[in-house]
């Protein structure tokens, strides 16, 4: 039998007894051929990642045999959990038929026809891959509706791997600027100047900060691009006044309002803009309409969406894609929206608010310095005493990231995968059992945390 060399000092191996030798091994394998290791750079690693083996309902087993609580599903795409029947079933008999083709399929019919039904304001519909690509085209179709290259974007918020949208993603206190002039951070060594300049960034729920900003810029504005709920800016609830005050400026000043609903798209039967009382013209979706398979649609009102009009000439916004509305994404994402009907995202409301006053009641029980936020089936962890209200409020102190670098290892521990600085989500095979372990477990970490006579609760 071969002898896997372990690929960690064997301090840290004592520290992360979770991370088994066939995760090592795979990991040193992996550094062989991808750089840093993954290829992906939101894969979590403490100090390794841990390598999956398989997943059924609402758990995940490693590659070492060790089950976990999934509350990461795939940042937040499985609403359904992991190896989802009926869209098993789907797609056996798809693969049968064939997975990709040149040609259309009544299969994306079915599913725009499905989304549009749903969605108020979403008149007309374009798949293509992924959340990155909705995104990128909702902006090219504003660019072309209004003439005018430039987008307003709330700071911290994350809307995917384009250039315009990661300005000012990860901005910090020595970059971010005023608190009335935010600034345009670069995200990666090297953005161009000139993506910096077309961006403005924007304060989340600061309504006459907001507007004071867009009416400055609206000249060289086409849009402004809205998560209603950021998820990696803190999963923070919009202020109805700030919802009100960007509506109300982007109609006075012809600027366009995408709303980014790639990751809250299940926040409602009709999607997070409705519940928050938004009324786009354009969305960008992803993530759940895709059954767990690559996704992305943008869609919105019939007069934008003609910019990607291709009858008979050549369109405003060429919007193509090989894999774009292939067979095998429409028919999970079908067979996983039929699935999702109101009773469906009722009860995981019902279960998300029974989690959060749980979670909420510990703190509150204990006076601890922590809070939650989120809505419908969402949820974070806050190292705060009081819930933020914006990016600048959410930000980590290097002792709060400590905590939570903690306290995600503690629910690793006692088998629950908790992202770290991200939303974490539940999903329909959850019930009452997962809310009670999810609970106790936070219970038990304020508890061993309590004990401790370097931290105070106070």
């Amino acid at each position: 039998m071969m002898t896997v060399q372990p690929s960690l000092p064997l301090a840290e191996q004592d520290e992360q007894p979770l991370i088994g030798p066939r995760s090592q091994d795979a990991f040193r394998r992996a550094r062989d051929v991808f750089p840093g290791g993954t290829t992906r750079v939101t894969i979590e690693r403490d100090p390794i990642p841990r390598y999956i083996s398989h997943g059924r309902g609402a758990y995940l087993f490693d590659t070492d045999g060790r089950k976990f609580l999934d509350l990461n599903a795939n940042f937040t795409t499985l609403i359904h959990g992991h190896a989802f029947a009926p869209v098993i079933t789907a797609l056996e008999q798809q693969l049968r038929d064939g997975t990709c083709f040149a040609n259309p399929t009544e299969k994306e019919i079915e599913l725009a026809t499905l989304i549009c039904g749903r969605v108020p304001g979403m008149d007309r519909i374009r798949f293509c891959n992924t959340g990155t690509e909705a995104i990128m085209f909702a902006i090219k179709a504003a660019r072309a509706w209004t003439g005018r290259p430039g987008i307003a974007k709330v700071e911290g918020s994350y809307h995917g791997a384009y250039d315009w949208v990661e300005v000012s993603q990860a901005s910090t206190p020595a970059t971010w600027g005023s608190p009335t002039e935010p600034q345009a951070v670069p995200f990666y060594r090297g953005m161009p100047t000139s993506v910096l300049s077309e961006v403005v960034p924007l304060r989340f729920n600061d309504p006459q900060g907001a507007v004071d900003r867009i009416r400055r810029h609206a000249a060289s504005l086409a849009a402004i691009v809205l998560d209603p709920m950021p998820s990696r800016a803190g999963l923070i609830a919009p202020d109805p006044k700030f919802i009100t005050a960007l509506q109300e400026v982007a109609r006075e000043q012809k600027v366009l309002i995408i709303s980014d609903e790639v990751l809250n798209f299940r926040q409602s039967f009709h999607g997070a803009a409705a519940r928050y009382g938004l009324k786009p013209d354009i969305f960008a979706l992803g993530k759940i309409i895709g059954g767990g398979l690559p996704i992305g649609a943008v869609g919105g009102d019939a007069a934008v969406m003609e910019m990607f009009d291709a009858d008979d000439k050549k369109p405003a916004v060429p919007q193509g894609g090989t894999f774009s509305a292939n067979p095998m994404s429409m028919t999970a994402g079908l067979a996983a929206m039929q699935c999702l009907d109101q009773s469906a995202l009722a009860d995981l409301e019902r279960l998300g608010d029974r989690l959060r006053a749980r979670l909420v009641h510990a703190i509150e029980r204990g006076q601890f310095a922590f809070s939650v936020t989120g809505a419908a089936s969402l949820f974070r962890i806050h190292p705060k005493r009081r819930p933020p209200r914006d990016f600048r409020e959410a930000f980590w102190s290097p002792s709060e990231a400590a905590v939570m670098k903690e306290l995600t290892r503690f629910f690793a521990v006692e088998g629950i995968i908790l992202p770290n600085a991200a939303t974490a989500c539940l999903s329909t095979p959850m019930g009452e059992g997962e809310i009670e372990l999810i609970g106790q477990v936070f219970e038990r970490f304020l508890s061993s945390r309590a004990q401790r006579l370097e931290w105070s609760p106070t």
